[in-house]
């Protein structure tokens, strides 16, 4: 079984997004792009069509390097080991792909079988995140979750074996959860973990079910200082068992962070494809942003009349790639470059803020050449780089 090949470098790097978009059923909490079919899917058809969008995609980036593949969803653990397989061969006949970089399959336990995931693995997919998201079985029915608890670590175990690398998801900030609770189950979880963990504060988020629950007050959360103080206990926990958090929602063993989510948090170049996905990269020297049609249908008759799906997007000014630039880094543990952040921007960051931001304990300067948020700068990220980029 062949390596992980992980840069040690802070290159930005290339890297390349499937979209699934379908789901066995939809999680009362997920704005993502998913869509619950009630028949049988046409794989051989979405397919050829992300075939076709990927050498569309070819045509506008030029000939790259690809440092690291990623098939999310949706739950792309209900694609066919053959249709994987044939969406990996796209993406090497258009770009280079060096062996063994990140390719990352998201994959739900409910849907997770040995068989496939051999087949998977066959097909060239060296790392798996599996979305457990809960480490009981009640707040897995809260969370609208098709698995069980026993389910999920059948999944982690057979994950282990078969795959490289894995990683998987945990919600908290649940519904009456303690800092007690919270501190049990995540130890619980690092015992099961290989070498990452995505850890998320639970957000109701507009447009879902669990946005009309809490406005009619069916539940409630933990207040910001509680919320606070359990972030606070999870970059404890986690840095105690030496998973410590590289960003501000996710935690790696040294070298074993996701390399394709650091291509978008180090503002590295990223071609979307899948319905509802989005793009980032160089186009004529300008960086541009894709935007593809959510509905999967739709999507596909798009890609089948004119070669993509593309119905939005933009070309980005320098101010905007700054202040992105800003959003995404500031995220990570090891920050933002500074000479990086002034050839976007033009300019640098007020001197004046930051001395404020320092005196606040927000950020700090890491050398001469970098900048970072500081644990409670990650609390409040949002209000930080909206005050350096102004």
């Amino acid at each position: 079984m062949s390596a992980v090949t992980i840069p040690l470098d802070r290159s930005p790097g290339f890297g390349v997004y499937i979209h699934w978009p379908f789901c066995a059923a939809k999680c009362p909490y997920c704005d993502f792009n998913s869509h619950v079919r009630h028949q049988p899917v046409d794989q051989e058809r979405f397919a050829r069509a992300f075939e076709t969008e990927l050498k569309t995609m070819r045509g506008r980036t030029g000939p790259r390097e690809v440092t690291s593949i990623f098939l999310g969803g949706g739950t792309p653990s209900l694609m066919k080991p053959e249709t994987v397989g044939a969406v990996l061969e796209a993406v090497a006949k258009n770009w280079t792909v060096p062996a063994g970089i990140e390719v990352t399959l998201e994959a739900n336990p409910s849907s997770v079988e040995a068989e496939r995931f051999r087949g998977y693995r066959a097909a060239g997919v060296n790392r798996v995140s599996l979305g457990v998201q809960a480490l009981n079985d009640k707040d897995l029915r809260f969370l609208g979750r098709l698995h069980n608890v026993q389910e999920a670590l059948h999944a982690i175990g057979l994950a282990r074996d078969i795959f490289p690398r894995l990683s998987f998801d945990l919600i908290y900030a649940r519904p009456g959860q303690t800092a007690e609770a919270w501190e049990a189950e995540l130890a619980q979880a690092i015992g099961y973990a290989v070498d990452h963990l995505s850890l998320y504060q639970l957000t109701i988020e507009e447009g879902t079910p669990f946005h009309a629950l809490y406005a009619a007050r069916k539940f409630t959360l933990p207040d910001n200082d509680d919320a606070a103080d359990l972030y606070a206990l999870t970059q404890e926990v986690t840095a105690g068992h030496g998973l410590p958090a590289y960003e501000i929602s996710n935690h790696a063993r040294p070298g074993a962070e996701s390399r394709h989510n650091l291509t978008y948090w180090r503002y590295g170049e990223y071609v979307g494809v899948g319905p509802g996905a989005h793009g980032r990269f160089v186009e004529n020297g300008r960086r541009t942003v894709t935007i593809a049609e959510r509905m999967p249908e739709t999507w596909a008759n798009l890609v089948e009349a004119k070669g993509h799906g593309v119905t939005g997007g933009e070309i980005l000014t320098r101010a905007e790639e700054a202040d992105e630039f800003l959003l995404m880094g500031l995220r990570l543990a090891e920050g933002i470059d500074l000479q990086r952040y002034e050839a976007l921007s033009g300019r640098g960051l007020s001197s004046a803020r930051l001395s404020v931001l320092q005196e606040e304990g927000l950020v700090a300067p890491v050398g001469n050449a970098r900048l970072r948020a500081t644990t409670a700068g990650m609390i409040v990220l949002d209000a930080v780089v909206a005050d350096l980029a102004r």
